[in-house]
């Protein structure tokens, strides 16, 4: 499975950015594909994830009424929708797929995207 993240970029606060993860060499039918970030000298964290065979959908806190995760099964693909982003938001942004269907934690993610930027400037 490769998973190819996309849509990262500068934005000023306040503003909105989607984000893609599209996969190959795998045709989601169960499982989970999620989202996380890094910020420079922190922990990978969770942010969203959707199970792929119902679309029950997790979101962490910090991020709850802004961002939304969505999938496209025909197009195998995963969306992360980004508003009323803030300086904080800043980070590397990584999908990642995992076997399991209702995963948050990184170490239940066997696949992992290259990661995209995301910067937001107050």
């Amino acid at each position: 499975v490769q998973l190819q993240a996309s849509g990262g970029g500068l934005v000023q606060a306040g503003g909105s950015l989607r984000l893609s993860c599209a996969a190959s060499g795998h045709t989601f039918s169960s499982g989970a594909v999620g989202w996380f970030r890094q910020a420079p000298g922190k922990e990978r964290e969770f942010v969203a994830a959707i199970s792929w065979s119902n679309g029950i959908t997790r979101v962490t806190d910090s991020v709850k009424g802004r961002f939304t995760i969505s999938r496209d099964n025909a197009k195998n693909m995963v969306y992360l929708q980004m508003n009323s982003l803030k300086p904080e938001d800043t980070a590397v942004y990584y999908c990642a797929a995992s076997g399991e269907t209702y995963s948050t934690s990184p170490d239940e993610f066997d696949y992992w995207g290259q990661g995209t930027l995301v910067t937001v400037s107050s």
